[in-house]
C-alpha cells in the first residue's frame, strides 16, 4: 500500500530562495544609490551649486560627467574666495 501523503522536502524552497536573494540585492542597491545621491548633492552644496544638482547621480551617463565636473570646474565658492583676497590685496587709497 502506498500512502496518501508524500512528502518531498526542498522542492519549493529554491525559488523563495532566489526571490529572497533579488529583493535584498535590489533594496542594497537602493541604499547605495541613495547615499550616492545624498553624498553627492551635499558635495555640490558646499561647492557652491544648488544640491539639486546631485540628483543627477540617478541618471547613467551624467553621473559620470558631474563627477568630472565636479573635479575640474572653477566652483563658485573658489571664484568667491579669490575675488575676497583680491580686494584685501589692493591699497586703500
Amino acid at each position: 500500500m502506498e500512502p496518501f501523503v508524500t512528502v518531498q522536502h526542498g522542492q519549493h524552497a529554491a525559488p523563495v530562495f532566489v526571490v529572497l536573494l533579488i529583493m535584498f540585492i535590489v533594496f542594497i542597491g537602493l541604499i547605495c544609490a541613495a547615499i550616492k545621491v545624498l553624498i553627492f548633492c551635499k558635495i555640490s552644496s558646499k561647492a557652491g551649486y544648488s544640491w539639486a544638482l546631485g540628483l543627477l547621480m540617478l541618471v547613467p551617463i551624467a553621473d559620470i560627467i558631474l563627477a568630472f565636473f565636479l573635479a575640474f570646474a572653477d566652483w563658485p565658492v573658489q571664484k568667491k574666495l579669490r575675488k575676497l583676497k583680491q580686494q584685501e590685496q589692493k591699497p586703500k587709497t
